[in-house]
């Protein structure tokens, strides 16, 4: 098997004091140390920050040229983290059958992603491309009062969350290792956003939350079976799903994070497993090296 080509990359420049690609490190570190059942290298990750705002990233516009196989895209903007060339250049890496994944967090934080095809449908916002439903553009999460819909409250950083598998269980969300054969755990975040299947893709939910506040289930995220629109993609509710400070507390986040942190991953000790299955199950899926739905 050839070595799986990964590109992490968020939509902000490389700000210290915000949700840059640094605060992605153990994601990073756990893809480059994994082995294959043969003990082989099985990725190779490339790991970085956009360049300036406003401005074609040489990267993301030009992505269908690369050799990547995959992308994870960490949409941490505020809505200007794309320009209309680089979501074109992940549209055309797509299109050529290459993975995607696409994760953004609450309120329109990440909706530069909604023009990307297909998996930017499957992204609601407050302003941009919001929830079809309604019922659901109500404020979940009532504790951070300046952060409005979608804000999924599914427990605090530094907690975890115990996930709905959606039948039939996707590959990404198998886990021999489990107790049950399936992920169970999550990382948890006070203002998760929002995810669904769009209509007119080869796509479904496979995983759901529930709120912690209000009980409401929410959708965790959207699997896109590879089809004539493009390659395997996945659509995930909160970057926090895959950052340091919610996989570590220790670690630490940026100075305007104002929510008290837990404790729940360091005490319970099938999340973190869970949660690096998770990871690495997506990298395979993407890659095509796990078997379908």
């Amino acid at each position: 098997m050839n070595t799986i080509k990964i590109l992490l990359q968020t939509t902000i420049p490389p700000i210290a004091d915000d949700w840059s690609i640094a605060r992605f490190s153990r994601l990073t570190e756990l893809l480059r140390s994994y082995r294959d059942p043969e003990g082989r290298v099985t990725f190779s990750v490339v790991a970085r920050d956009r360049e300036q705002f406003g401005q074609p990233d040489p990267v993301l516009s030009h992505l269908d040229e690369t050799d990547f196989d995959e992308l994870w895209l960490f949409a941490v903007d505020e809505g200007n983290g794309l320009t209309a060339e680089d979501c074109d250049g992940i549209t055309r890496f797509r299109r050529a059958g290459r993975g995607l994944l696409v994760s953004r967090d609450h309120m329109d934080v990440g909706s530069s992603v909604c023009s990307l095809g297909g998996v930017g449908k499957a992204h609601y916002f407050h302003t941009h491309n919001p929830d079809p439903d309604g019922s659901r553009r109500v404020c979940d999460d009532t504790f951070s009062s300046h952060i409005s819909w979608p804000n999924f409250h599914s427990g605090a950083n530094g907690d975890f969350q115990e996930i709905e598998v959606v039948a039939p269980t996707h590959p990404i969300l198998k886990n021999a290792a489990a107790p049950t054969g399936e992920i169970r755990f999550l990382p948890a975040h006070p203002h998760e956003g929002a995810v669904d299947a769009p209509d007119g893709e080869s796509a479904r939910v496979i995983a759901r939350g529930k709120s912690k506040i209000t009980g409401t289930r929410f959708n965790l995220a959207v699997a896109f079976e590879p089809s004539m629109q493009g390659g395997p993609a996945v659509a995930d509710s909160s970057f926090h799903h895959f950052a340091d400070y919610n996989w570590d507390v220790r670690l630490g986040c940026p100075s305007f994070v104002d929510e008290g942190p837990g404790n729940g991953m360091a005490l319970k000790q099938q999340a973190l497993p869970d949660i690096h299955r998770y990871a690495v199950n997506v990298a395979l899926w993407l890659a095509g090296q796990l078997p379908g739905r």
